[in-house]
């Protein structure tokens, strides 16, 4: 039992590490895209016709803080994932190590990816609905802090969904997914996904279908992504028995 308890103990130790590492990271990376918040400002409100109101000094920070934040997510992610990996891999064979060390940049990809579709896609998609709703009617005026704010509501929740086919691929990698319990989750899956889907687009039907079939596609590629990656891992440990057997 004490040894059951130490050998615990050494686990949240390296997992506390671990997240420390992270979030000193993350703040690292705050600092710096702040310190650029102004000209990346500049580059998104380019194509707004007029300039943005601020309600006080303080929308000003709290819309610099909001960009320079999304920017530190997306690169402590990589080190994030890499960290994951180091507390991880101890229990991994050699070759999964190898392996699933490869899904690290895929993931900063993936996040870029989604971050795209969101802003370049679906954010003028469903603000140009809404715009339109109130033409002629009301008089239009954005604030920063709710233009940015809404801007990012949209498009960060899909610089994760996007992760989604390495994130499975990984799991599966563990043991903790298998393209089984995928598949028969998919009905479920898809009710979730649609649900997401609705809620955060606008009540159109081209908003929810340009959200809702990227997001199924995305099921179905990590479907068969883990599929793919179930297979080698059976080879592998295959492979790892009969030359333990060998010898």
């Amino acid at each position: 039992m004490e040894n059951k308890e130490l050998h615990l103990g050494d686990h949240l130790e390296e997992l506390r590490r671990r997240l420390i590492i992270t979030l000193l990271a993350f703040i690292a990376f705050l600092i710096t895209s702040f310190i650029f918040a102004q000209d990346i400002y500049i580059w998104l409100v380019k194509d707004l016709d007029g300039k943005l109101a601020v309600l006080g000094p303080s929308d000003i920070l709290w819309v610099y803080m909001m960009i320079a934040a999304v920017f530190a997510i997306a690169a402590a992610i990589p080190v994030a994932a890499y960290q994951i990996w180091r507390f991880v891999a101890p229990a991994l064979h050699r070759e999964e190590r190898l392996i699933t060390l490869r899904f690290i940049p895929g993931l900063f990809l993936l996040f870029i990816a989604g971050i795209s579709f969101g802003y370049f896609v679906l954010f003028p998609i469903v603000l140009g609905f809404l715009t339109k709703l109130s033409a002629g009617q009301f008089e239009t005026m954005f604030t920063a802090e709710k233009y940015f704010r809404f801007m990012i509501n949209l498009t960060l929740p899909f610089g994760f969904l996007f992760e989604m086919p390495l994130v499975v691929m990984f799991l599966t990698r563990l043991g903790i997914l298998n393209p089984v319990r995928l598949a028969k989750a998919r009905k479920l899956s898809y009710f979730g996904l649609i649900v997401v889907s609705v809620l955060i687009t606008p009540p159109d039907f081209l908003s929810d279908v340009l959200v809702i079939v990227p997001l199924l596609v995305l099921y179905e590629v990590s479907v068969s992504l883990s599929r793919i990656v179930y297979r080698k891992k059976l080879q592998l440990e295959a492979a790892l028995e009969n030359h333990g057997l060998a010898e």
